[in-house]
């Protein structure tokens, strides 16, 4: 029997706030325009995070894809960290669906990308070359054991972008995990990018949905890419009562699962074999690693004593999350230390 569940925070169930709240919605069809619900959530997460205008999709994964062909064309090319979820792990979408390649660039163990590397890659312009329209950033930076980047990071590499007249697209899955940390309003942390689209189903414990936000002009082009890669809804004011729920009295809460994570991560640095620095864990992300070509063993047998996780060849992920509190940490840690016993 699975006791505690740490693959992500995706995994999280609503609130009873929330599961009221999709009760009683008042709905439309969004498709029109006209989901009175879904308009104020809107409203709201432009608002808190400093953007004119925003549009409801159905996922993180959309939401960076619809931001990119919104702001590109065939044959464009976008900036983006080699180790960005962009990058590892949306299907290739937007060169798949518009045309777009990718040009990585190193990722630094923060999260950051170095101004140098956003400036060498911009391509001279070229008939024989694809045109560079575009830097993606990620906060929290999930491959970085959830790394928070602060506003003067951000401003950092957006303004290495803006000398070369690029477009700025924030991967802000877990950008209220960053406000938190950080102790700032989500406002100042998008101030320097030109879209920014957050997870409702992930820290902040909705059942599906994500929000984009940008200027006006780009949000009118977002709603027609949204459109044509079918992810217009209709009563979607279902589950957007759930995000107004999150964003007035979830927020805050990310501060426990921070905590937990910290409390995970310092136990697991004194289980022998895993290499861990604890004081590399900002948010609710814990990323380890093990011995070569242990990964699948040790989460398999971590799932035989009720704790499941996601696994690599030799490094781990465990997230804290709402649902999860210390007495399971507690039993966490017990189960690892269990294991890793067994491996010798």
């Amino acid at each position: 029997m699975i006791r505690v569940d740490l693959r992500s925070d995706t995994v999280t169930h609503p609130s009873a706030e929330m599961m009221r709240a999709m009760s009683e919605a008042e709905l439309g069809d969004d498709a029109y325009g006209d989901d009175p619900t879904v308009n104020r959530l809107q409203e709201k997460a432009a608002e808190m995070l400093g953007k004119d205008d925003a549009v409801f999709v159905a996922s993180g994964t959309m939401s960076n894809l619809v931001a990119i062909l919104a702001q590109t064309q065939r044959g464009d090319e976008i900036i983006v960290g080699d180790r960005a979820h962009i990058f590892q792990n949306e299907a290739a979408g937007a060169s798949v669906l518009g045309g777009v390649s990718y040009h990585t660039v190193p990722n630094r163990d923060d999260g950051t990308i170095a101004e140098g590397d956003i400036a060498a890659a911009v391509r001279a312009r070229s008939h024989y070359k694809p045109l560079t329209r575009m830097l993606c950033l990620e906060n929290t930076h999930n491959m970085t054991s959830g790394a928070a980047i602060t506003a003067s990071d951000t401003k950092r590499m957006a303004d290495a972008a803006r000398m070369h007249d690029l477009r700025v697209h924030l991967d802000g899955a877990r950008l209220f995990n960053a406000a938190v940390a950080l102790e700032c309003p989500p406002a100042a942390l998008t101030a320097d990018v030109d879209s920014v689209g957050f997870c409702l189903s992930k820290g902040l414990s909705c059942p599906i949905g994500s929000v984009l936000c940008g200027d006006a002009e780009f949000i009118e082009e977002a709603r027609r890419w949204r459109q044509i890669v079918g992810g217009a809804m209709r009563q979607v004011g279902v589950v957007a009562a759930a995000g107004i729920v999150a964003l007035d009295s979830m927020v805050e809460r990310m501060a426990e699962d921070h905590a937990n994570a910290r409390q995970l991560a310092e136990g697991l640095a004194e289980i022998r074999g895993i290499g861990l620095d604890p004081d590399r864990i900002q948010t609710n992300i814990i990323r380890f690693d093990v011995p070569q070509d242990s990964g699948a063993r040790i989460a398999a047998g971590l799932e035989e004593e009720g704790v499941l996780i996601n696994s690599g060849a030799s490094d781990l992920r465990m997230v804290t999350h709402y649902g999860v509190g210390s007495r399971d940490i507690d039993f966490t840690l017990t189960a690892t230390a269990k294991v890793f016993a067994a491996l010798g």
